[in-house]
């Protein structure tokens, strides 16, 4: 059983809208904030273009379908077994539930403490919003967790949009909260092999993320950058 410590952020979930240009979430004061992922995925975006016309577009809208509903499938079921639910996997697709217990082990020797799960943050000092998976303590310290679904072994070069991600939600946290965290935590389930832990310092990732949102922000006024 995991022991959860709730923490009141002092507002409800936030209302979003999502159109072709990506997501935005409203904060309480009515302020429309980008949220991570879209401004995020412009770090990949010419790489993806690239991959789809290389499998062509058939191919690669099979594969990204795939893997987003077995991602949201996995994270919804460990969202449920985090929150102690008994019948967490009731009904659940073998592969999933593979993937899930690559993970099961890890969570329950290094997830010390909950304090929220897919809590709706935002910042008006970043000007961004987002769902974090996972607040917490992790290895006896106070963490930004994140999960991750992956057809194979990543290396942490590869994942630095990852850990920009989790650092926002930590500066997300710290100015609702004003509890400072400073661990990221990104766990990988990962197709047929063992799940990756990667764990990193926000203050690393700061800088990146700043340049990533300039970069963002410089499109929404002159368009794509060359």
């Amino acid at each position: 059983m995991f022991k959860h410590e709730p923490v009141d952020l002092g507002y409800g979930d936030l209302d979003c809208e999502t159109s072709n240009t990506g997501r935005k979430y409203i904060s309480p004061t009515g302020k429309a904030y980008p949220s991570i992922t879209t401004v995020l995925s412009l770090l990949s975006r010419d790489s993806i273009a690239a991959w789809r016309k290389r499998v062509g577009e058939e191919e690669a809208n099979k594969i990204s379908t795939r893997a987003s509903t077995r991602g949201t499938a996995v994270h919804d079921l460990l969202e449920k077994y985090v929150n102690n639910d008994p019948d967490f996997d009731k009904g659940v697709m073998p592969h999933i539930k593979q993937s899930f217990y690559d993970v099961k082990h890890i969570l329950d020797t290094r997830l010390n403490k909950v304090y929220a799960q897919e809590a709706p943050l935002y910042s008006d000092h970043l000007c961004l919003a987002g769902r974090v998976d996972c607040v917490g303590v992790w290895d006896g310290k106070n963490s930004i967790i994140d999960y991750k679904t992956s057809r194979k072994p990543k290396k942490k070069e590869w994942i630095s949009s990852y850990f920009m991600q989790c650092c926002a939600y930590a500066i997300m946290w710290e100015e609702r909260t004003g509890v400072p965290i400073t661990q990221l935590v990104v766990v990988v389930a990962v197709d047929n092999d063992d799940a990756q832990v990667f764990v990193e310092h926000r203050d690393n990732w700061t800088d990146k993320l700043w340049d990533a949102i300039n970069n963002y922000r410089r499109e929404q006024i002159f368009g794509t950058l060359l």
